[in-house]
């Protein structure tokens, strides 16, 4: 057992005698930070929201919010972790001295009521006040409520995104005053301690090997060693943001006898653009894509906003949501409309395979025991004319009932290729071969768009469940398809 530590608040504590399952907001509960609270215990409140000292996308280190829910507190061995405790100025006496920018925004703007929420509000509100490039995408209104002026009522003036808060829920203060506190913030000060944090480089990775009472908890340094282990442990569960293995957890009582961490592995965390191809790593988090691509995927741009919210795409990765291979995952419609492939890798080598084959059944695949999902490959040049539509209950922050990925292309009024990916309509993400081959080869007219859209409709097998009946599933794949027509007909005819 390695002595694995967690610095919190500028102070190292002892992971022990934490079980391998523990998870951050328990540990942190345990050690006497009860601010991290526990709301849902899926990732969808916030309540339990953290910062963590992460590699950064224009600065050295940036601090990214968590889920403390959902992440394992053993994968956070050698990492920097603030709690909203740790926002505050320290007194001499230990005390806080002066409330964090954010904290004072909040109370002074009225942003709390109950007050259980409030500590994850303020830890992802810090994340995006500590931003690097928050202040130079400022918006240049006032920060009005006048919509005819053209106020973007999801960006301040300071440049605060409030996609930021996304993943953060209030029951009883409402979410005007957190949003006047959030468009309020200024810059963070010279003398800004975590500020200055940002320079330096973040925690390098540690390798881990912690047990208790039987259970293990893995991460190695480097990809050979890790596919060894699995070729030796062919059982171990891998995790890479833990966003999903982490509610399994929670609700279920899953308890693994290995779990295997891999979202620090440095050769699953390259992007490279090549010359027909972007390659794009399989731990990279959904945001490090989102800001490293920055537009210029344009159907990816689409889906991030979408894909949960901004606490889960902070762990969320494409090699973990292909891995569930659940069928209402919002990546494979997209990365299916791309063309993607995936590069599996195992201690034998490595191979390619498309994302059309990949999936064999409900949560299986052809990824071979020991296997892992190193990179998703997207071919180059892309389809000019893309979309996603996601039908789901709420806006952001919700499972989709249906999800649709559009890749087409359009020349001379004509649909030279078709390329469309669906979701939540069948055992497994599918491509909408029949609706492609409608459309390829005809103009792109409203004639062509219904009788494509009934083919649409019959594509898959949906099904009646909690979410959406089959009949709406099947109803609303038509209506995508016309709605992209409706959206695209002036864009293409110009």
């Amino acid at each position: 057992m390695t002595e694995a530590r967690i610095t919190v608040n500028g102070k190292e504590t002892p992971i022990f005698p934490c079980a391998p399952h523990t998870t951050a907001l328990d540990f942190l509960r345990d050690n006497g930070l009860t601010g991290t609270k526990e709301g849902c215990a899926e990732g969808e409140c916030g309540a339990c929201s953290v910062l963590v000292a992460r590699p950064g996308v224009n600065k050295p280190t940036d601090w990214v919010a968590v889920n403390a829910c959902l992440v394992p507190a053993a994968a956070l061995d050698g990492q920097e972790v603030i709690t909203s405790e740790g926002l505050a100025t320290p007194g001499a006496d230990g005390t806080p001295a002066a409330l964090h920018p954010v904290q004072e925004e909040m109370a002074t703007r009225g942003g709390s009521q109950c007050g259980y929420c409030t500590p994850g509000f303020i830890c992802s509100m810090a994340s995006e006040y500590y931003r690097s490039d928050r202040c130079e995408h400022g918006n240049p209104l006032d920060g009005g409520d006048d919509a005819a002026e053209g106020h973007d009522a999801e960006h301040g003036p300071n440049g605060f995104d409030l996609h930021s808060l996304s993943g953060n829920l209030c029951r009883c203060t409402g979410y005007r005053p957190i949003r006047d506190a959030a468009f309020a913030v200024g810059e963070p000060t010279d003398e800004d301690p975590l500020a200055q944090r940002r320079d330096e480089e973040p925690p390098a990775p540690v390798a881990t090997e912690y047990t208790q009472d039987g259970k293990t908890f893995l991460r190695k340094n480097t990809l050979a060693e890790t596919l060894q282990v699995l070729r030796e442990r062919p059982d171990a569960v891998v995790v890479a943001g833990s966003t999903d293995f982490g509610v399994e957890v929670n609700i279920r009582s899953r308890r693994a006898d290995c779990v295997v961490a891999i979202d620090r592995l440095p050769e699953l965390r390259e992007l490279r653009l090549e010359a027909d191809h972007i390659e794009i790593g399989a731990a990279l988090t959904l945001t490090e894509i989102e800001r490293k691509l920055d537009g210029d995927v344009p159907l990816l741009a689409e889906l991030f906003p979408q894909f949960a919210s901004r606490l889960i795409r902070n762990g969320a990765t494409f090699g973990g949501n292909l891995g569930t291979g659940s069928p209402i995952g919002d990546s494979p419609p997209v990365l299916l409309a791309l063309e993607a492939s995936l590069v599996l890798a195992d201690v034998d080598g490595e191979r390619v395979v498309p994302l059309a084959d990949y999936f064999t059944g409900y949560r299986q695949s052809v990824r071979r025991p020991g296997e892992l999902i190193r990179a998703v490959r997207i071919p180059l040049p892309l389809a000019p004319v893309t979309a996603f539509h996601k039908i789901a209950k709420r806006r952001f922050d919700d499972i989709s009932s249906v999800a649709v990925g559009f890749a087409l292309v359009i020349e001379d009024g004509i649909v030279r290729k078709a390329r469309i990916g669906l979701g939540g309509v069948a055992a497994t993400p599918i491509r909408a071969l029949a609706t492609e081959a409608a459309l390829e080869g005809k103009p792109w007219s409203e004639e062509t768009v219904e009788a494509a859209a009934r083919v649409l409709r019959g594509e898959g097998t949906p099904m009646d469940d909690h979410r959406a009946s089959s009949l709406y599933r099947s109803a609303m794949l038509g209506q995508s398809l016309k709605k992209l027509h409706a959206q695209t007909t002036e864009a293409v005819s110009s």
